[in-house]
């Protein structure tokens, strides 16, 4: 494995700024895009224009919860919060944090035998940025695992 980088001061919170920010001002842009059509549009009913207000604040709710994707790490383990649901780790439970070329974001995988996607890490308009967050993550999580080694030993 390549030489992992000395682990970032607990908290730290991994999210994908780019992706968040055009998230978030396209669910502006199109909510205030729809709404203003409503008003300008003649011969629509008040519950016409509801509509399309409500419509627009549908998609900026959908868009808001894309970008609200991110990884908290802090001295007891970590939290993924994904896109429909957030859940917490302990340290103990995460063996492996895995970005492998052509993988959309990073997978954890967990003592339990399964996998987490966390989406909070993702080289979509970041790469460099998405490499040495994960390998920041990476480093977290062999920094704990060591230090539970020597606590189980002591």
């Amino acid at each position: 494995m390549s030489e992992l980088p000395e682990p970032p001061a607990l908290p730290v919170t991994f999210r994908p700024g780019h992706t968040r920010a055009i998230l978030l001002t396209a669910g502006v842009v199109i909510f205030l895009t729809i709404s203003g059509i409503a008003v300008l549009l003649e011969g629509l009913g008040p519950g016409e224009r509801l509509s399309f207000v409500v419509t627009g604040a549908l998609i900026f709710w959908v868009l808001a919860k894309l970008a609200r994707v991110k990884v908290v790490a802090d001295e007891q383990g970590v939290t993924v919060v994904n896109i429909a649901g957030k859940r917490r780790l302990d340290w103990a439970e995460i063996l492996q944090v895995n970005l492998r070329p052509g993988d959309p974001w990073v997978f954890l995988n967990l003592s339990d035998g399964t996998s987490l996607p966390a989406l909070g890490i993702q080289p979509g308009l970041a790469k460099q940025r998405a490499i040495a967050d994960a390998r920041a993550l990476r480093a977290l999580a062999e920094a704990r695992s060591a230090a539970r080694l020597g606590e189980d030993q002591g």
